[in-house]
């Protein structure tokens, strides 16, 4: 789905930016933002392969700079597999990931456990038994855990 068709113009602008000065803190300033939400369900089963395949690091960090970085998209099959065949994954992983009903299944459970536990977005995150959803600050991050009692050292 476009952005512009599920955010307000206004909105959106505003958030780009945001996103834009976050990645920036982060020494990120080769953000490529898509004008698009990918459906990244296929980019999560084949997540689910690389857990199976020991990688799940690996393609965790070379998915997240493809898609942010190389502007690469996660539900285009030619870049999974480069994507994957990056990661180390097997020949066949992208195949599997697509065609073995587990590997949806688990994506299918986790997003039912995580509705169930009130998770809204993605990126989310949980500190005790507080979260947050969305591209934070540092900052948030540290009121986040001291909320849930970290102390600041």
């Amino acid at each position: 789905m476009r952005l512009d068709e599920y955010f307000p113009r206004e909105r959106l602008a505003g958030m780009q930016e945001h996103l834009q000065k976050l990645a920036a803190h982060f020494g990120v300033h080769d953000l490529k933002q898509s004008e698009r939400i990918p459906n990244t369900r296929r980019a999560l089963a084949l997540a689910e392969v690389a857990r199976d395949e020991g990688k799940l690091d690996a393609f965790r960090e070379r998915a997240m700079h493809a898609h942010w970085r190389d502007g690469m998209d996660l539900d285009n099959d030619a870049d999974l597999r480069t994507i994957a065949r990056e990661s180390g994954l097997s020949a066949d992983a992208v195949d599997r990931s697509k065609n073995d009903p587990r590997y949806l299944a688990r994506i299918d459970d986790t997003r039912e456990e995580a509705g169930e536990l009130g998770v809204r977005g993605i990126p989310t995150f949980v500190i005790g038994t507080y979260g947050m959803s969305g591209a934070q600050a540092y900052e948030a991050f540290v009121q986040l855990a001291e909320r849930a009692g970290a102390q600041r050292r």
